[in-house]
């Protein structure tokens, strides 16, 4: 990258996240998707007026999103789509992957306790990886909706000192469908570029490299983010997570996500630095969808 590149402030998850008061309700199958492409595409056109300094868009935008039920119905229908009758959880399909290989690390695990996850956008706090012995979870969003999960926004989370990170660090950060939620596509670069400062590496004992998952991103998407979008497939989320350090080491296509697990090898490993990842068209047509990470 050039070197007088200017240096941009990453924006704060918690502009475009406005909180809601709304009571639970009971939504159909179809209500909540309906709710949910709502709520994505009311937040991209905030992001939109935020960039344009267009103050009078942004009110009525935020105006129409907590007429809509706001962040808390959105959280409600997330959380009802993660139900056993509609599909489960995703941290299920991530407990699939690692499970065996945890066990097989638990030796090394055990001089610093527990494998820590940090699992950003957390919505329930019985999920599969909460239920496991071998995870210590910490669970964050913008507007927590339980006391077991912090309000935090991920952008402004403290990184854990350099002295202090083999302690406070972790194994796994979790991102399901959080990247997606982030309505700018140089704001879901920064959030990726972020990740690696949370991510601990410590000696393991027994265990050859190609048999350690830690330390890992979890990363769902719905699936047309890759396999229907005017500017990204999986070639290019492959070339942008090597570019920050990541190998992919386990992926799962079904009919609305994609799931992946990235082991973290460190910034220095990465072929594609010095390569700028920008908005550009690599998909034409006219029934594709806009969703983009820029770095």
């Amino acid at each position: 990258m050039p070197a007088n590149k200017k240096r941009r402030k990453p924006l704060l998850l918690s502009h475009t996240r406005p909180a809601s008061a709304q009571k639970k309700a009971s939504l159909s199958s179809q209500a909540t998707r309906s709710l949910i492409r709502k709520h994505h595409t009311l937040q991209k056109q905030l992001h939109l007026a935020f960039r344009n300094g267009d103050d009078a868009s942004v009110e009525t935008l935020r105006a129409e999103l907590a007429a809509s039920g706001g962040l808390q119905k959105y959280q409600e229908a997330s959380i009802q789509g993660q139900s056993p009758e509609r599909g489960g959880d995703s941290s299920k399909v991530l407990m699939g992957w690692i499970s065996g290989m945890l066990s097989q690390e638990t030796h090394g695990a055990t001089k610093h306790g527990r494998f820590r996850i940090l699992e950003v956008g957390a919505l329930k706090v019985d999920n599969a990886c909460s239920r496991s012995e071998m995870l210590d979870v910490t669970r964050i969003d913008l507007h927590s909706q339980h006391p077991d999960i912090q309000t935090q926004d991920f952008m402004q989370m403290p990184v854990p000192r350099p002295g202090l990170i083999t302690r406070d660090g972790f194994d796994i950060v979790s991102l399901s469908l959080v990247v997606n939620y982030v309505g700018n596509a140089v704001a879901r670069g920064d959030m990726l570029k972020r990740v690696g400062s949370f991510l601990r590496f410590h000696k393991r004992v027994d265990n050859a490299e190609a048999q350690t998952v830690c330390p890992a991103l979890f990363l769902v998407l719905p699936a047309p983010c890759v396999t229907n979008s005017r500017y990204m497939d999986e070639d290019r989320l492959e070339g942008i997570l090597m570019s920050l350090g990541y190998v992919k080491t386990r992926r799962k296509l079904s009919k609305k996500l994609v799931y992946y697990l990235w082991r973290y090898i460190g910034t220095s490993a990465g072929k594609w630095q010095s390569v700028d990842f920008k908005k550009q068209e690599i998909r034409p047509g006219a029934r594709r969808n806009n969703f983009a990470i820029v770095m």
